[in-house]
């Protein structure tokens, strides 16, 4: 179980540096390769896909935090 849960760690870890790198910062960052240009709501997030990209960061993010709570338990 818990080789199991390290190797899903490992993976969620990837996946969110990746969801991380695709936010746009100050400048375009690496979302404006993949045409995401910064929306204009109140929180810089305007469009469709850069909404969606906030959830999946967010739901990464939790999945992370749960499974490293988990493993702590664990091990």
């Amino acid at each position: 179980m818990g080789t199991v849960l390290s190797i899903l760690q490992l993976f969620i870890s990837v996946v969110l540096i990746f969801l991380v790198l695709l936010h746009s910062g100050k400048d375009a960052g690496l979302s404006g390769a993949f045409g995401v240009a910064p929306g204009s709501g109140p929180f810089g997030g305007g469009s469709l896909l850069e909404r969606n990209l906030d959830r999946w960061t967010i739901a990464f993010t939790v999945a992370f935090v749960v499974n490293s709570i988990v493993l702590l338990k664990i091990l």
